[in-house]
């Protein structure tokens, strides 16, 4: 056991400073990296020292497993946070780190890959009796045996890849002359998106919602559970609203499955935060869908409804420490619920929406934590992640959190790409939302360009004031101009009625 001096954090944005601003409150110097167009990022101005790795391509900076542990030794860090995304699940980060001596916050290098190959992951879930959705135990090897299962499970059915993630290498086939393209396709897809084609299929659930569970484990054999999460308003297969806890579990329903996250970490003798991923059919039934060896996105909700710092819990065990709680110990209160703020326009299928950020003034009051890397002036560009921020409200109970949601929604103020922001306030007033009866086909059920226009008679309204003054403006007629002065008044008015009435 060894206590951390000084600690390299392998990231960028808000993760890495959400995890400096934890080694602070622990006494424990931190170093950033950066790319060149992040020098002036706010990780790399709050770290106490920062490390020049290379140009704006991932690949030629974050990514590069030598120029971090480079920069590690260089500094003199004891450990490295790798945060989710770029490094934080590469087997070979973790066991290089081991290798050169310095303390990898995270799981070791075989359970990053065992988990982060599907079919394995599978095949010792199944050992362990945790449950999975009915379909191919291993990768698909003979086409002709995978129809006579998929006969078997019925269709539909979902052909995924077995490494890699994000929605990448995933077909629905939903009858079966659609199944040797849909194969062919999703090979395809998995072998540009990872290098590797290898899939596998399984029954594609009806209804389903996406929960997960926390869990936390030491090298002393102690495995938590830190309760559950529900994550399906997804886009493409990626989370864009969480809220904890899982608004549907019974307690028997989240006991059981909180074992089964429980049995999921020790079958892998895992060490660290990771995240149990589950599927919930409409029956509620689960069945586990994977495990994310690292610290999650939506990981402050967990916080908020436990009181507990997870990255410091992190530390805590990296440094070999016993996790300081017993399972009982470990309890929630109220529900949060977090909105992913990204530069994305909903309107147009959730593309990026690329540019300067002329105005970013996060919401404030009591109940609401704001997770961001980036600040006014910054330039939100093609090469990272378009997250701006991360929005959480907590509340009372789930109504309480949902109504604190909106109202920092509405202060939030962001001008210079367009954001989820519309989309989330869409979302919230939904009656499939608020209800709790909603699952991980919310978006393509209930959503598009046209009903989010409809839903905000305001925005409308400033669209159409606007379309008219510039139409006067390129007429360029006295008469119009001041018809258009007085259409202006009249049409403020209007706009000023209809925001006090809100």
């Amino acid at each position: 056991m060894s206590e951390f001096n000084k600690i390299l954090v392998a990231n960028r944005g808000e993760i890495a400073l959400r995890v400096i601003r934890t080694c602070k409150e622990l006494g424990k110097k931190t170093v950033a990296v950066y790319s060149t167009p992040d020098a002036d990022a706010p990780h790399v101005l709050q770290a106490d020292e920062s490390v020049h790795i290379g140009p704006a391509a991932s690949s030629e900076s974050y990514l590069v497993i030598d120029k971090i542990i480079q920069a590690a030794k260089d500094t003199g860090a004891d450990a490295i946070h790798p945060g989710y995304g770029f490094l934080s699940e590469n087997g070979n980060f973790s066991e290089r780190c081991r290798e050169e001596d310095i303390i990898f916050i995270g799981p070791r290098a075989k359970a990053i890959r065992l988990m982060g190959d599907k079919t394995a992951a599978r095949e010792l879930m199944s050992k362990a009796d945790v449950p999975f959705p009915p379909g191919t135990k291993e990768e698909l090897k003979d086409i002709e045996e995978a129809e006579k299962i998929a006969d078997e499970i019925g269709y539909p059915v979902l052909v995924k890849a077995a490494a890699g993630g994000g929605g990448k290498g995933m077909r629905i086939v939903d009858k079966k002359e659609e199944f040797k393209s849909g194969i062919k396709a999703a090979k395809s897809e998995a072998r540009n998106a990872f290098g590797d084609d290898r899939v596998y299929i399984e029954k594609y659930l009806v209804e389903p919602r996406h929960v997960e569970f926390q869990i936390m484990a030491d090298e002393h054999g102690n495995v938590l559970h830190i309760y559950d999460r529900e994550c399906s308003i997804q886009r493409r297969h990626q989370k864009v609203i969480e809220e904890a806890p899982c608004s549907i579990l019974t307690p028997e329903l989240r006991s059981e499955m909180a074992k089964a996250a429980k049995d999921a970490a020790r079958a892998v003798d895992y060490v660290g935060a990771g995240t149990i991923e589950f599927l919930v059919d409409a029956d509620r039934n689960f069945y586990f869908l994977e495990m994310n060896t690292r610290l999650q996105v939506e990981h402050p909700v967990t916080e908020l409804i436990t009181g507990l710092d997870l990255v410091a819990l992190q530390i805590l065990v990296a440094e070999g420490e016993e996790l300081p709680l017993e399972q009982e110990e470990v309890t929630m209160e109220g529900h949060a619920v977090e909105c992913r703020i990204y530069a994305e326009d909903p309107r147009d299928n959730f593309l990026p929406s690329t540019g300067t950020l002329t105005k970013h003034r996060i919401p404030s009051g009591n109940g609401v934590r704001v997770d961001s890397g980036v600040e006014e002036g910054q330039e939100i560009t093609i090469n990272y992640d378009p997250m701006i921020s991360k929005l959480c409200t907590y509340g009372n109970d789930r109504q309480h959190a949902i109504k604190r949601m909106l109202r920092a929604l509405d202060e939030y103020e962001i001008s210079g790409c367009r954001t989820t922001i519309p989309f989330c306030k869409y979302v919230l007033t939904h009656e499939s939302f608020t209800s709790g009866d909603y699952d991980t086909h919310f978006v393509p059920d209930y959503f598009s360009a046209q009903k989010l226009d409809a839903a905000d008679p305001l925005d409308d309204e400033v669209k159409a004031l606007a379309a008219s003054l510039l139409k006067l403006e390129d007429e360029g007629e006295e008469e119009s101009q001041e018809l258009g002065h007085n259409s202006t008044n009249g049409a403020h008015s209007k706009w000023w009625k209809h925001r006090k009435q809100k």
